[in-house]
């Protein structure tokens, strides 16, 4: 496996850094995965799933945001993160795609999906179903519109959705199924008690993919 830097144009004269991680046998399935909304491309459960990924076959794509390339902590408006989505699908146009990433990148990924774009399928870590305590504001209204398959995988401490809660939402996508890991919380860390590292939180999350996605063909 070898992984390499490019940018893509994301419109009005911008890009951002994607590294692209290529297997040495290529399958059919190229994957794009978004990090969080406090990390970027060198998000380290997006380089664990990329590099697992690829060493099976997969060309694993990691991208970051634009405020993320400038270094901001603040988001982007939702229509330019949207549309940098967009954008990185287009560039990999023709590819069979799986696309997803980890709460705001997933979640963004899941709006994209919803509006059109063409997709075999969508991995949802750590879905941000509400922001933590508004459980009122649930992120729901446009899951009913994904009709490619999608995966769910969370932690059952989640303070942006319980088991319960991401259940419900994940009824809500036709093609749905929901993973749960024992224990991990939003950034997919588990408590010391629980004798658990992070890395072996990432590899049940990685084992949940894997196994969803031979499922899909």
């Amino acid at each position: 496996m070898s992984e390499r830097e490019v940018r893509i144009e994301v419109g009005e004269g911008r890009s951002v850094t994607a590294l692209v991680a290529e297997p040495e046998k290529p399958g059919d399935i190229t994957l794009l995965y978004a990090p969080g909304a406090g990390s970027n491309v060198h998000d380290a459960f997006g380089k664990y799933l990329c590099r697992e990924s690829a060493e099976r076959g997969v060309t694993a794509v990691r991208f970051q945001f634009l405020y993320q390339e400038v270094g901001r902590r603040s988001p982007d408006r939702p229509d330019v993160l949207e549309a940098t989505w967009r954008a990185v699908v287009a560039n990999f146009a023709g590819k069979r795609l799986v696309v997803g990433g980890r709460s705001m990148g997933g979640r963004i990924a899941s709006q994209v999906v919803a509006g059109g774009a063409e997709v075999a399928g969508l991995a949802l870590f750590a879905y941000p179903l509400h922001p933590p305590g508004k459980a009122d504001a649930r992120r729901v209204a446009h899951l009913p519109q994904i009709t490619v398959p999608v995966l769910f995988c969370s932690g059952t401490n989640d303070a942006f959705g319980s088991p319960e809660e991401l259940r419900e939402a994940a009824s809500l996508a036709p093609k749905s199924s929901l993973h749960l890991i024992q224990g991990a919380d939003h950034g997919f860390a588990a408590r010391k008690a629980s004798g658990r590292t992070k890395e072996d939180v990432y590899a049940e999350a990685f084992a949940a993919f894997w196994e969803w996605l031979k499922a899909i063909g």
